[in-house]
């Protein structure tokens, strides 16, 4: 088995046209359920393109970890992208790294994204990052948890592996198992990309925001790469629900295989995302005290989980 080119190319241009997109569309369509207009679906296209084409203010006490960050984000969401099939089904990157990876991925991702924060000395960006810690600290284990449920039953942490055995005739639809495996993992969505009940992207108010409060120091292509890489990650795990657990239409080899796993892939996307503005529409924010207690019913959910692989095998 050797590195594929071609396969490397071309989920790296689905991450990287296929993530604002999917983040144009949820403001879109919750925008429309609470009968509002909202900005167009490509209104995060123009957004990048603005900010990119903006000059970039660094303040007087800021280091260099400050813009390097940006750019540690951004590409550890691209990599983190490439260890995780979404079209076919073998990832780009799985001869380098499998669970284990992608979670350290995220995670060197969130770090720099916090120490960014911290950098400049502003009160925002330390509470923004001492939130965002206190969040991950419940939603890594939960992510890990949830993801290796699956593992087990598929003999190994490699995500490819784990999506070939998720089309086997030997995987079991709507099993109460991955069933509690899935919602963890939908509660470790919201809460990774900021979404309501979690948090409010679309709010800049001091007492409420956490990943917003990081990102006020930045701007121009800093803040372009920062919320680039925000919409990759929020892609990275949405691909990871859509095709662990229900894998259908993953191409194993071929153009027109390949082009109609794509389709397939965008409409189970498209169905997560309406998931998601459905969640945010119908529940309201969460004070920020009470946001461990959902995580760690997300937490207990992938406890159940992996603990009944081991009980009903």
């Amino acid at each position: 088995m050797s590195l594929d080119l071609p396969d490397v190319v071309l989920q790296t241009v689905l991450l990287l046209l296929l993530a604002p997109l999917v983040s144009g569309c949820v403001k879109n369509w919750k925008a429309k359920l609470q009968n509002r207009r909202g900005p167009p679906v490509w209104q995060v296209y123009a957004d990048l393109l603005k900010f990119f084409r903006k000059d970039v203010v660094i303040s007087e006490h800021a280091s260099w970890v400050f813009s390097c960050a940006p750019y540690v984000v951004f590409v550890a969401a691209l990599l983190a992208g490439l260890l995780v099939p979404m079209a076919t089904a073998r990832a780009p990157l799985s001869l380098f790294g499998d669970v284990l990876a992608l979670v350290g991925l995220l995670a060197l991702g969130r770090f720099f994204l916090a120490l960014g924060g911290l950098d400049p000395g502003s009160a925002f960006g330390g509470m923004g990052s001492s939130r965002e810690m206190t969040i991950a600290a419940v939603a890594e284990p939960a992510l890990m948890l949830a993801i290796f449920t699956v593992a087990i039953a598929a003999g190994s942490t490699d995500l490819s592996r784990i999506v070939q055995f998720a089309q086997s005739p030997d995987w079991k639809w709507f099993n109460p198992t991955h069933v509690m495996a899935f919602a963890a993992l939908f509660i470790v969505l919201l809460a990774e990309t900021g979404r309501i009940p979690v948090d409010n992207p679309a709010t800049h108010l001091e007492l409420t925001m956490i990943h917003e409060a990081m990102l006020l120091e930045y701007s121009g292509r800093y803040l372009a790469l920062m919320k680039w890489g925000a919409s990759i990650k929020q892609l990275v795990l949405m691909t990871l629900l859509v095709n662990i657990f229900f894998p259908v239409g993953l191409a194993a080899a071929g153009p027109r295989a390949v082009a109609l796993g794509v389709l397939i892939y965008a409409a189970k996307l498209l169905a997560l995302a309406a998931a998601v503005v459905i969640v945010e529409t119908t529940n309201a924010k969460l004070r920020l005290f009470r946001v461990p207690d959902l995580l760690s019913a997300a937490f207990s959910l992938g406890t159940l989980a992996l603990l009944s692989t081991f009980l009903f095998q």
